[in-house]
């Protein structure tokens, strides 16, 4: 299965970093629509809607949503963030709660709020220097590896067992272990003031944690595992973007208003 994962792993990230740095920017915003639109398919099997016209609804609404609000970008884009950033510190307390009931319409808002966000912190990111996309990346990728090998290793204390059992404390700090060190390797390269870029960077990590374990909430809900099978050993897009979702909007925050690069 590790073996698995790191294969296809291996070719996500090439396929990447050719859109990132080699294919026109024409070609990259198209990329970073249709994965975003791919989200909405997946996100679409949680609103109870098995169809196929329901969810292509859904898609659509999504894809109408995100293409208003680009194109008004910058103007609305801090806005935009600042309303996920909301979200996602409500979903934080819901996650406390669970499992609770989940009203029909839930679904349908927080598909709204994770997935149009994420459109345009990746956008925006992007806009500002593909290196600085990278680097959000870079910063959940290292979270989740950390979290991944230490919590298999020491792991004991279930973050939120009725959520997804095998998250534990310990993985959560080998993840914000790792973040650190890819901080401080990046002192190196580029010119970093250290007391702001690693406490931004930790709360981008922490931030991730929530957005997995809030689409695993909403996986629950629906009674499904993965959110999709597209990539082997790993799941759906919504497996491989959860974390994605929520530190994208806030590491675009932090870049846009607050001035961090």
């Amino acid at each position: 299965m590790l073996r698995q994962r790191v294969v296809t792993a291996l070719i996500a990230v090439s396929v990447l970093l050719f859109v990132l740095f080699v294919a026109p920017e024409i070609m990259a915003e198209i990329f970073i629509a249709l994965l975003v639109l791919a989200g909405a398919w997946e996100w679409s099997g949680f609103l109870g809607a098995r169809k196929g016209p329901a969810r292509a609804a859904f898609v659509v609404m999504i894809a109408l949503l995100a293409a208003l609000v680009s194109l008004k970008l910058p103007a609305f884009a801090p806005a935009v963030f600042i309303v996920s950033l909301a979200w996602w510190a409500a979903a934080l307390v819901w996650a406390f709660f669970y499992p609770t009931r989940v009203p029909p319409l839930v679904p349908w808002l927080g598909g709204v709020l994770v997935l149009v966000p994420l459109h345009v912190a990746l956008l925006t990111l992007y806009r500002a220097e593909p290196a600085v996309l990278l680097f959000v990346l870079l910063i959940v990728w290292a979270a989740d590896i950390g979290a991944y090998f230490v919590g298999k290793r020491f792991g004991r204390v279930k973050l939120a067992p009725h959520i997804s059992p095998g998250k534990t404390w310990e993985g959560v700090i080998g993840g914000l272990l790792a973040v650190t060190l890819l901080t401080v390797g990046r002192s190196f390269l580029t010119d970093t003031n250290l007391a702001v870029l690693v406490p931004f960077c930790l709360a981008i990590a922490c931030a991730s944690v929530v957005g997995d374990l809030t689409v695993s909430m909403f996986k629950r809900n629906a009674g499904l595992k993965d959110s999709g099978a597209l990539f082997p050993g790993h799941g759906g897009v919504l497996d491989r973007i959860d974390s994605v979702s929520a530190a994208a909007p806030l590491f675009a925050l932090g870049v846009t208003w607050a001035g961090l690069r």
